[in-house]
């Protein structure tokens, strides 16, 4: 915050001029992933403000691309010789995290759900209660569509989603599926027809997330690892993003670009 005034009665805050988000610079782009050095910049700011968030007592609860700023949004054109085209490379990958109206207090009342759909994770879908882990969880699916240009999730139905979830990270485990009052399990099993369509769709657009990896340089080995430890099922088996700011994925980054000595 800049500064701020009163206009007949509206409080008005200003704010640095800021440029694209990091998901209208991609979408502007064809949905080009951003080169790898890109997401490790990106990610380990947003693991950082976030941090700071959680070192608060607050949860953000609505992380997601579109809301992750550029300092700036200009481009230089590069030729991308595997995707024979040319693609945007943002020249200034600093970031800043907005959106705060429905950042949470842990003092404060918990709404049953949160998050945009697609970055919203298991604990809230079964309604088990949920607090900063929340956040770890759909910054896990934020560095795969950095990465990937593709949402991780896409669906708009719950069901739909656990299904996607336990193609890509295995089963549900049986004290979330038990311990929730939600009817999406019987038996400790999701209750999901293999036979429908949206159970062909899950089978063809959603594949184990290590099969997602476009490279097997220790890089992207480490951003899966990352990315895998983001989106544990169990919230305490989370890990946390203190943790996460010294994962060995982050280790590349240069010193000017660290902060706090982080």
């Amino acid at each position: 915050m800049l500064e701020w005034f009163d206009y007949c009665g509206h409080i008005c805050i200003a704010f640095e001029m800021l440029g694209l988000s990091v998901f209208d610079f991609m979408k502007d782009n064809s949905y080009q992933p951003y080169p790898l050095g890109q997401v490790r910049h990106i990610g380990y700011q947003l693991c950082h403000s976030v941090c700071f968030m959680h070192d608060s007592r607050l949860t953000h609860t609505d992380l997601k691309p579109e809301n992750i700023l550029f300092v700036g949004s200009d481009y230089d054109v590069h030729y991308n010789p595997r995707k024979k085209r040319d693609v945007r490379v943002v020249r200034n990958s600093e970031i800043r995290l907005i959106d705060f109206g429905s950042a949470t207090f842990d003092h404060e009342h918990h709404s049953t759900v949160v998050s945009t759909r697609h970055y919203r994770a298991p604990e809230v879908l079964l309604e088990l209660g949920w607090s900063q882990p929340c956040d770890v969880w759909s910054i896990g699916c934020i560095l795969f569509e950095l990465y990937l240009g593709l949402t991780l999730f896409q669906t708009h139905d719950n069901r739909e989603h656990l299904a996607m979830m336990e193609r890509i990270l295995g089963p549900m485990p049986y004290r979330m599926s038990q311990k929730s009052k939600t009817k999406y399990f019987y038996r400790g099993r999701l209750d999901w027809d293999e036979k429908t369509s949206a159970a062909r769709y899950v089978r063809e657009n959603c594949k184990p997330l290590r099969r997602y990896m476009q490279g097997t340089d220790v890089e992207h080995v480490q951003l899966f690892d990352l990315i895998q430890r983001m989106l544990e099922y169990e919230p305490s088996q989370r890990i946390t993003l203190r943790d996460a700011i010294r994962h060995p994925f982050f280790a590349k980054l240069e010193e000017g670009r660290r902060v706090n000595g982080y």
